[in-house]
């Protein structure tokens, strides 16, 4: 059926008169992460990828111990970051006796940092609590 209907558009185009009908399609360019392709592959080879914890870098945006506001302030941070849509995963920490946030998975130091100063620019409130430290991240191999 999809072919009888396109080659009755492609006969219909010609006979008005528009010998190339893909001349004037705009080109479309793909830009995939290996990531994704390295994921189809393995879905495709019915191999699965495992989380695994490497030690990284993450950046840190709010860490407090002050017992009545601790929490509701690191779950109050998570939600604002959430809202600007960043592609990096956002994790609320409870090491005792400490709250914190940090965001992403970076095996490098110069990625965490490229993200740290970005978030500098979207939070400027919280400039003097953002920085990069090092912390056990999540990679899939």
């Amino acid at each position: 059926m999809r072919r009888l209907l396109l080659s009755v558009f492609i006969l219909f185009s010609l006979a008005a008169g528009a010998q190339d009908i893909f001349s004037e399609m705009p080109l479309v360019v793909v830009h995939q992460d290996t990531l994704i392709r390295k994921l189809l592959n393995d879905r495709i080879s019915g191999r699965e990828l495992q989380e695994t914890e490497i030690q990284g870098f993450r950046v840190q945006i709010f860490s407090s111990n002050r017992q009545q506001t601790a929490k509701n302030d690191a779950f109050a941070i998570e939600k604002r970051l959430q809202e600007l849509k960043l592609t990096q995963p956002v994790y609320v920490l409870y090491n005792p006796p400490f709250w914190k946030v940090r965001v992403g998975d970076f095996r490098r130091q110069e990625d965490a940092q490229a993200l740290r100063d970005e978030l500098i620019t979207l939070l400027p409130d919280m400039v003097g609590d953002i920085y990069v430290v090092k912390d056990k991240i999540i990679v899939l191999e």
